[in-house]
């Protein structure tokens, strides 16, 4: 029988053997050293000032004391240094860089890969991230591929019910600034925010497939009903806007009575002009940008009551004004359905 056990060549006590102590002590040591492993780090030369019973794990091209013992784990004792030749499968915990390793002669201490179960149920999973109770799965990388497995993929954003909310949002920074889905309703919209605080919904479906744009910028601009003279020269707005949204708004009054409209924002519009003449000498109605660039204009002819309209397409920019220019004299009549400026941007 051998001397030494088969596995971690610790000596046996033999029979009639002197001080036996020696060699059971010796055995102890064996085990102190090789369970429950930890090694300060993998290193080719010996460190400075070793503490009692530290471990290392002697890379290649050792030097000093450790000269020609690449490969071994070498072991700080009663003020020299003790050699261990590591066996396939050892495995360690490695303090610096902090991560268990396993030991394969080919190819010498090897991080230990972690195997996750193929089924499983898991409180948090973090990826290259932190989760946490909210976000239980977090991921932090330059892209995401959700791939199909067969034919086609889905990705299901369920809620409870309907005032809850099931969206994707976008973010900078951490500040929302657009969100997509379902918010607080049935509506699939898409929202978008300047600062994170203040949401605008662009565009909005609801179940029966009908689409609206709330935020669109457009009106229907009149005078409250009734007639009234336009002198020669004169500029006139409106007073009443009977349809408004996307924040088109009245400005500044006007001489021949009205107020201008104020255009929110800059895109192509639609525009239709709408003018309602009761008498007239010979007179021109336009619709005006900015007191002075003519967008659609309609003229009646002298002493003939009747309704004219004109339509235009027109690039405006935010903050431009409207107005009624008037040359000739008429008396119109004001109103919805009369004289009126349609807006509405594309």
């Amino acid at each position: 029988m051998s001397d030494m056990t088969p596995n971690l060549s610790m000596p046996y006590i033999l029979p009639s053997q002197a001080q036996k102590h020696v060699t059971h002590n010796e055995a102890l040591q064996t085990l102190d050293i090789l369970v429950q492993m930890v090694i300060e780090s993998e290193q080719a030369a010996p460190p400075a000032t070793p503490i009692e019973g530290a471990r290392y794990a002697v890379a290649s091209g050792a030097t000093g004391a450790w000269a020609g013992r690449d490969g071994r784990i070498a072991i700080f004792l009663d003020g020299g240094w003790t050699y261990l030749q590591p066996k396939q499968g050892f495995t360690a915990w490695f303090k610096t860089p902090g991560e268990l390793r396993y030991y394969n002669p080919s190819a010498g201490w090897t991080v230990l890969p972690v195997t996750l179960p193929a089924t499983g149920r898991f409180d948090r999973i973090g990826i290259n991230a932190s989760a946490d109770d909210t976000n239980r799965l977090s991921l932090s990388a330059p892209a995401t591929l959700l791939n199909h497995a067969g034919n086609g993929h889905q990705l299901k954003l369920n809620k409870a019910t309907t005032r809850e909310t099931a969206s994707l949002l976008y973010q900078t920074n951490w500040s929302g600034r657009a969100e997509m889905g379902l918010a607080g309703n049935d509506d699939f919209s898409i929202k978008v925010s300047p600062d994170g605080g203040t949401w605008k919904t662009g565009l909005s479906i609801d179940g029966n497939g009908r689409v609206s744009q709330p935020n669109r910028p457009l009106a229907r601009a009149h005078r409250a009903s009734g007639t009234a003279s336009a002198a020669n020269g004169s500029q006139s707005g409106f007073t009443t806007l009977s349809i408004e949204q996307g924040g088109v708004m009245l400005g500044s009054a006007l001489p021949g009575g009205g107020n201008t409209l104020v255009v929110p924002a800059s895109g192509l519009y639609f525009l239709t002009l709408m003018v309602s003449a009761v008498s007239s000498s010979g007179h021109t109605t336009g619709l005006v940008r900015n007191g002075s660039v003519t967008l659609v204009s309609l003229s009646a002819p002298a002493s003939v009551p009747l309704s004219l309209a004109s339509s235009s397409l027109q690039y405006l920019s935010a903050g431009d004004s409207l107005s009624l220019s008037h040359f000739g004299t008429a008396v119109l009549d004001h109103g919805p359905g009369r004289t009126e400026v349609n807006l509405m941007m594309l």
